[in-house]
């Protein structure tokens, strides 16, 4: 399954998208009004058949005839997503995970809808689509390959509208390759640290833009509610986010099609990265190790490197590279270079690359 995300043109038209996904909020607000009152009269949850068979009636009445206007496949999935939210939660319950139910969502803040089968019509040539007898033309920046499942309607918080075609594709089957290793340790001041010395400094894009956004929030603070100045205050904090968001998706993906292209096997540590962010906060979150993974990982998949993931609680940083010896003292953070009793002096950071570059060798 591939993905592909293309953005529409502007265009006065596009009120009418902008009418089915709030009409989608809408719709989404009203079942978990359903789901909450049904649990409180028979203590169970209510099933995704029979909330999408009372949906159908309502769209019969005078009242919700509106729905009418977002296609019945997207109300269908609107009733399965809520349903499949629902499980996970009491699931979650039972395992004594602290978690919330879905809730109620603000009608402007509502994101999307998506279509399965019907309610659209792609034209490959014009570079459009057909929505609900409405013509949309996007930006089609690359060829769209394989049979479309699903096609997603959303909007972002500047109100730009994109398309999303899901869609199914036989792929051709990868071999590992052969060819260098390395062992990489995730950092703060230091991106990733290399066991061959070729190290990635860390980019930390929000801090360049930080002063930036701190200035366009207080100009929205003082605007007046509701005003026209305001919107376009708003509109403006949010393209610096979207920047900030932007340049960070960019580097790693050059950084993992880099890696992915100059290793075979990548040797990296398995770390809980919610727990640092509890401890580091937003320096965690601004540099995207979760985010990077995934990528790395894709890219992987498509030119044929391994990627290893050692144990988060292989004690990489306390074991000496040269002769395996354990010191217990480098549990203190605070402490970036030391001696090992063999002679040999190592740094934090390299070091432990080292090590998770030895270690994960071994799973091969």
């Amino acid at each position: 399954m591939k993905t592909y995300k293309f953005k529409l043109y502007s265009s006065k038209r596009n009120k009418k998208l902008h009418r089915q996904i709030n009409i989608a909020g809408s719709i989404y607000n009203h079942c978990i009004a359903l789901h909450r009152r049904y649990y409180r009269l028979f203590k169970k949850s209510l099933r995704a058949f029979s909330l999408s068979k009372h949906l159908t009636k309502l769209k019969k009445i005078t009242k919700y005839s509106h729905w009418n206007l977002v296609g019945s496949q997207a109300i269908q999935d609107i009733s399965e997503r809520i349903s499949r939210a629902y499980a996970l939660f009491f699931r979650n319950l039972k395992h004594n995970i602290k978690t919330a139910p879905p809730c109620f969502k603000k009608i402007r803040r509502y994101k999307s809808f998506t279509l399965k089968q019907a309610g659209y019509k792609y034209i490959g040539q014009d570079n459009s689509i057909i929505i609900q007898k409405q013509k949309y033309r996007f930006f089609k920046s690359r060829e769209i390959e394989g049979k479309i499942c699903t096609v997603t309607v959303k909007r972002d918080s500047l109100g730009d509208i994109y398309i999303y075609f899901v869609c199914k594709n036989g792929e051709n089957k990868i071999l590992a390759r052969t060819g260098k290793s390395v062992g990489f340790d995730f950092g703060l001041k230091t991106f990733l640290t290399a066991s061959d010395g070729q190290d990635i400094e860390s980019p930390l894009f929000f801090k360049r833009n930080s002063s930036a956004i701190a200035k366009a929030n207080r100009r929205l603070a003082r605007k007046k509610q509701g005003s026209a100045n305001r919107k376009r205050m708003k509109n403006d904090l949010c393209r610096l986010y979207k920047k900030t968001a932007n340049q960070r998706n960019d580097f790693h993906w050059k950084l993992a099609n880099k890696l992915c292209g100059e290793y075979a096997v990548i040797c990296m540590e398995n770390l809980n990265l919610k727990g640092m962010q509890k401890l580091y906060g937003r320096k965690i979150s601004d540099l995207g190790f979760a985010e990077f993974l995934q990528k790395l990982e894709y890219v992987a998949h498509q030119t044929g490197t391994t990627i290893i993931e050692v144990d988060r609680f292989f004690p990489s940083s306390q074991l000496c590279s040269c002769c395996g010896q354990q010191n217990h003292q480098m549990k203190d953070l605070r402490i970036r270079k030391w001696q090992c009793s063999c002679g040999a002096v190592h740094q934090r950071d390299r070091n432990a690359a080292i090590n998770i570059l030895n270690e994960g060798l071994k799973y091969l």
